[in-house]
């Protein structure tokens, strides 16, 4: 396992770097956004663009690789992403920042392309499980890390902007110095939307909550806490706290998950997360001490969510069908996460800053709702034929979706007698 890490060294130290800036952006961006005047709703539309520019990215990547290769991909979408961070300082207006963040969104997209191809293409199909699990903790870890890199300067101006960018630009430097040569990236196929509702109800509709979900509390996460009144090491840490629940409790609700009935496990998950977000509403105004540690278990639980939902559709799938609806899963998460921050947005300028919470439980009630509606509407799979929980965030490309189906079945036909 661990020639299989040192070997790809390079990945994971430009992804570390990715996650910092991205992470630092996204909260930067959220409070500036407040400082600026912008309006709650135009700034939901303003994170909604990101992950529009994501999904478009996710798709159209490949083919830029294809012509150019791994290395000038990257190189090329890490300078224009680089570029894209100041340009947020230069031109501080509601449309010219959505348009940047579609750019945004679409380069870091394409450099999660390469990155999750080059993964997938160099480690064993014994390691990959492992190597997947590495890849999730240092996208979460340097997500939330880059939340405490806003307490170095003032958010109203040009510093953190140009520390972003040296970030993304040093991204560069691994990839470059490695001497491995790039993959050839697999494509994926989509299965329909309504083939996949009926392989897997929940599944579908899980994912796409969970992408609202993800999206409102990501993109907005950091504008609730400004319009709560926190202190900007009380906004960076309420996002890190947020961000590293998912890392601390993705895997061990996995596990259970491959030992009990993936619905009951995905049920309980979102009731909890529920309850967590009606939790933070309530002591939101009078223990912030409460607040973040039930922002802590609401983070861990609602992040782990996209996993079991790919999990559990999975469970209903034949080998040949989980590269083509792992790819499409990809998608609806993407476009529920589109949808997240403008519609979060909207009820916060309604409810003020409690509607955020109050948006959350609605979204994760309903995924528990429906997730019971389920369990009364089909049998379980036995739990000898589930398929192994596989750790992922709801950020994946469809590249990285492709071989994880993959590695399912190699591992399975690997444990045979």
């Amino acid at each position: 396992m661990f020639s299989s890490i040192y070997a790809l060294w390079f990945l994971f130290a430009g992804i570390a770097l990715i996650m910092l800036g991205n992470g630092l952006q996204g909260t930067l961006l959220g409070v500036r956004a407040g400082l600026e005047g912008f309006m709650t709703v135009e700034t939901g539309l303003i994170m909604s663009a990101y992950y529009l520019g994501f999904l478009l990215g996710s798709v159209a990547t490949s083919r830029i690789v294809k012509k150019v290769g791994h290395i000038r991909t990257f190189a090329a979408l890490a300078s224009v992403a680089s570029a894209m961070v100041l340009m947020h300082s230069v031109f501080t207006n509601p449309s010219a920042w959505f348009v940047i963040r579609i750019g945004t969104g679409f380069c870091f997209a394409g450099l999660a392309v390469v990155t999750e191809s080059w993964l997938n293409y160099y480690s064993t199909n014994k390691m990959r499980g492992w190597l997947f699990s590495i890849y999730m903790v240092v996208q979460l870890s340097g997500l939330a890390a880059g939340q405490f890199l806003l307490n170095l300067s003032d958010p109203g101006g040009y510093s953190l902007f140009i520390l972003i960018s040296i970030l993304v630009s040093l991204a560069v430097v691994p990839i470059l110095l490695t001497s491995t040569p790039g993959p050839v990236i697999a494509e994926f196929t989509k299965v329909g939307i309504k083939k996949l509702y009926e392989i897997s109800p929940l599944g579908l509709v899980g994912t796409f909550g969970v992408g609202i979900a993800h999206g409102s509390f990501l993109g907005m996460g950091a504008v609730y806490a400004q319009m709560a009144g926190f202190a900007q090491d009380q906004v960076a840490a309420f996002m890190a706290t947020l961000i590293f629940g998912g890392v601390v409790l993705q895997l061990p609700i996995g596990r259970l998950s491959d030992h009990l009935d993936r619905r009951t496990v995905l049920t309980g998950v979102s009731f909890l997360a529920t309850v967590s977000a009606l939790v933070c509403l309530a002591v939101g105004e009078t223990s912030i001490t409460a607040l973040f540690i039930f922002t802590f278990l609401f983070g861990g639980l609602s992040l782990s969510l996209y996993s079991l939902c790919v999990s559990h559709t999975n469970d209903y799938l034949q080998p040949d069908q989980m590269v083509m609806a792992s790819g499409s899963l990809t998608l609806v998460v993407g476009v529920g996460a589109c949808l997240g921050p403008l519609t979060v947005s909207a009820a916060m300028r309604w409810l003020g800053p409690g509607g955020f919470f109050i948006y959350l439980a609605l979204i994760h009630g309903a995924i528990a709702g429906f997730a019971v509606y389920r369990v009364f509407m089909r049998k379980a799979v036995p739990l000898e034929d589930q398929n192994p929980f596989i750790p992922l965030t709801s950020r994946v490309t469809p590249v990285a979706a492709v071989v994880v189906p993959e590695t399912i079945e190699a591992e399975e036909t690997q444990s045979k007698p």
